[in-house]
């Protein structure tokens, strides 16, 4: 089992920057997938990105490629979620999740989650 805390969210302006936090206990997460979403009010939660148990491999959605990065930090078991650029539509709840197995884009695959951190960006 594991146990995920977000922290990091906000209020940022338009073109602002946040970084996002995931820490874990329990099993370290070199034994998952760990992937980021984020749901808006009345919209379905929404991959963002995710990283490879090794740190090796990331990936993103279209909508935040080139202004979001994941990365990990295997000694502090944690995961971030550099945002820059942001824009007023990246408002959502931002949660992280770790996965063992299944396809990575969905929520589904995910067997543990935080509880979500919120950011908001004005316009």
């Amino acid at each position: 089992q594991v146990q995920l805390v977000e922290s990091g969210g906000g209020l940022v302006q338009a073109g602002g920057s946040l970084r996002l936090s995931c820490a874990a206990s329990g099993r370290t997460f070199s034994s998952y997938v760990v992937g980021w979403f984020r749901q808006a009010p009345g919209k379905e939660r929404e991959y963002v990105a995710h990283i490879s148990g090794s740190g090796g491999s990331t990936y993103y959605a279209d909508s935040v490629r080139g202004r979001f990065t994941i990365s990990g930090d295997n000694a502090k078991n944690t995961v971030y979620l550099q945002m820059v650029s942001l824009k007023p539509e990246d408002t959502a709840v931002y949660y992280c999740a770790a996965s063992t197995h299944g396809i990575a884009t969905r929520p589904a695959s995910y067997n543990y989650w935080g509880q979500g951190t919120q950011v908001t960006v004005s316009s």
